[in-house]
């Protein structure tokens, strides 16, 4: 058995695209948000707040990329921990999770490569401009 393995992580470059990627579609929508992407591993790798967006959406953004590591969209997430009265009561008291939408992993060939998070709008509006960060890996 190795002792080593190997892993798939987004790189900074893309990481900035796809932020770049979500402000633009927030400045389009004219909504001032955060947007976080998170590598593999939970640590930040690439990061905006627009001008006006919500202090306290820096950290929800964040932690809506990092639920997004469980691999579901944090809208999805939702809906899959309240199956299961356990999930329910329990994962909301874990810190950094965050089951509203905005929160995306991003796959590369099929792997978790890391999670997009955006916060500072209506969920929709972060559902949104999220989505938009994800088409740059299309």
């Amino acid at each position: 058995m190795p002792n080593v393995i190997q892993k798939n992580s987004i790189s900074s470059d893309l990481a900035q695209r796809m932020v770049e990627a979500a402000v633009a579609k927030a400045t389009a929508l004219g909504v001032p948000e955060n947007v976080a992407v998170l590598d593999d591993g939970g640590n930040l790798k690439a990061f905006a707040r627009m001008d006006g967006a919500p202090i306290l959406s820096i950290e929800i953004a964040q932690n809506k990329a990092y639920t997004a590591l469980f691999g579901l969209a944090t809208q999805d997430f939702f809906n899959y921990i309240q199956t299961d009265p356990s999930l329910l009561a329990g994962i909301p008291q874990l810190a950094r999770v965050a089951a509203y939408g905005g929160g995306f992993p991003i796959r590369i060939d099929g792997a978790i490569v890391g999670a997009i998070g955006v916060s500072g709008g209506t969920v929709l509006n972060d559902v949104d401009c999220a989505q938009a960060g994800l088409a740059v890996t299309k």
